[in-house]
Order: C-alpha cells, then sequence, then structure tokens
C-alpha cells in the first residue's frame, strides 16, 4: 500500500463521514438556532428547552435520511472490501 493510495482512502473515508452527518448537524444547528432566538425574543433562560426540541427533529431527520445514510456507508464499505487486495499487495 502506497502512500498515495492510504490518501485516498483516507479521504474517502472522511468524505463518507462528513457525508452522512452533515443532515443530522445542519438539522440540529437550525434547531438550535431557531429556540435561541426563540428564548432571546420572550427572556425565557431555561438551559434544557433546546434538548427535546432536538432530540425530536434529529430523530425525524434521521427517519428520513436513514435508509439514504446506511447505502452511503455499505456502498462506501463495500467498494473498500473489493479493492482491498490491491492495497495489501
Amino acid at each position: 500500500m502506497t502512500e498515495a493510495d492510504l490518501i485516498e482512502v483516507t479521504t474517502q473515508t472522511i468524505w463518507t463521514i462528513i457525508k452522512c452527518s452533515v443532515p443530522l448537524l445542519l438539522v440540529s444547528l437550525i434547531v438550535g438556532l431557531i429556540i435561541s432566538i426563540f428564548q432571546t425574543v420572550t427572556s425565557i433562560q431555561e438551559q434544557t428547552l433546546t434538548f427535546v426540541p432536538k432530540l425530536l427533529a434529529i430523530f425525524i431527520t434521521l427517519l428520513l435520511t436513514g435508509n439514504w445514510i446506511m447505502q452511503s456507508c455499505v456502498e462506501f464499505f463495500t467498494t473498500l472490501c473489493e479493492s482491498f487486495y490491491p492495497y495489501v499487495k
């Protein structure tokens, strides 16, 4: 396994991780921002108020995008396993 092969596999791994985590992180960021603006406008200083809406939003997002996330991960792992032989040569 050359250095270029290792860099390519690492790059593909990082890209797959980013691609699969962005929907959940983006939804969490948007919901947190909306709740924070709501707290600022209404002068509510409760820190635990954002927990339940974020949890529900992430759960719903995971239900909607879970199939795509799983397909992306399985596709990456299958490709990695199929092309594993040249790396160990």
